[in-house]
């Protein structure tokens, strides 16, 4: 079995050689086809048997496709809508109205910032109270609207600061998950990356929730959970592993309910074709959504999350 060392060697000498065919025309194009089939073998073996620890470090790839660069990919249009009514606005925490294959839709979304500089501003996705404050104004915008809500979650949590429990970061929370399980509009959510604790829920408590193929969704991180658990934050990698927090786990347990494919190597490998696959399946469940009548969908919404738990055990014993 290929390790990632063998892997990203095997990437740079075919990045060598295609530059060598490309741009000084050096004949080389047969050894370049077998690298690539060699390599395109071992991507396969390698990113189809990854561990639950292999696939945090993908969900928090740098260059993974973020909040804001992946809603301006799945949308047709967005018009943000700033700040919660009460003074404060936060851009870790982002929304608006936007148009989605054709049909208005509220969005919601964690924005991490593509730059140092707003990396920092956006405290890398992790949102202050009044980011959920703003976040429930846009619920109450759609449901007054009757506009469809897409939330698109990517945050290794809420903010953990001073600040953040000054302004009573819990209460926000609470508020924005009360609220988002009592639209009556459908709710799609979407774990694009991380999906940290209270603050990744507060936007995925939805009718239907979708995870992208190396997306995680836990209620700590695993660093944290070693710490905790074996007093050794090294022990990250054991403690993914019982978390269970990786995309397929937690489809089997009924936690996602679908996950979407990522092209080899992760969603940062082709963030136009993660856009698109994306857009299908956010497109489908909608619709699916759209053709219930509003009692119905508000019950089946209710089961999800009173049985919750009970999910996989059921799944498991029919």
């Amino acid at each position: 079995m290929a390790d990632e060392r063998t892997i990203r060697a095997l990437e740079e000498k075919v990045a060598e050689l295609r530059r060598l065919v490309e741009e000084e025309g050096v004949d080389l194009r047969e050894e370049l086809e077998l690298l690539e089939a060699r390599l395109q073998k071992l991507q396969r073996e390698y990113y189809r048997s990854l561990s639950d620890w292999d696939r945090v470090r993908l969900a928090r790839h740098p260059d993974r496709p973020r909040g804001l660069e992946l809603v301006h990919r799945v949308c047709e249009a967005f018009y943000e809508l700033r700040g919660d009514r009460q003074g404060g606005d936060d851009p870790a925490l982002r929304g608006g109205l936007a148009r989605f294959a054709g049909r208005p839709v509220g969005v919601l979304f964690h924005h991490r910032g593509s730059t140092s500089e707003e990396q920092r501003a956006c405290r890398s996705g992790m949102a202050l109270p009044c980011g959920y404050r703003k976040a429930v104004r846009i619920m109450r915008v759609a449901e007054r609207l009757r506009l469809p809500l897409l939330t698109f979650i990517d945050t290794p949590g809420a903010y953990p600061g001073v600040r953040a429990e000054e302004e009573n970061i819990a209460g926000a929370i609470a508020e924005s998950i009360a609220v988002l399980l009592e639209l009556s509009v459908p709710t799609v959510a979407v774990i694009l990356g991380e999906g940290g604790s209270g603050g990744a829920i507060a936007l995925a408590a939805a009718d239907r929730v979708l995870m992208l193929e190396n997306a995680t969704y836990t209620v700590i991180s695993p660093e944290g959970a070693a710490a905790i658990l074996w007093k050794d934050a090294a022990a990250a990698p054991q403690a993914a592993q019982a978390l269970a927090l990786s995309a397929p786990r937690l489809k089997e347990l009924g936690v996602a309910d679908e996950v979407i494919p990522e092209p080899l190597g992760g969603a940062h490998v082709d963030p136009e074709g993660t856009a698109q696959a994306v857009r299908e399946a956010v497109l489908r469940h909608l619709e699916e959504l759209l053709q219930l009548p509003l009692d119905e969908r508000l019950k089946l919404r209710y089961s999800r999350y009173r049985n919750a738990g009970n999910l996989g055990t059921k799944a498991k014993t029919k």
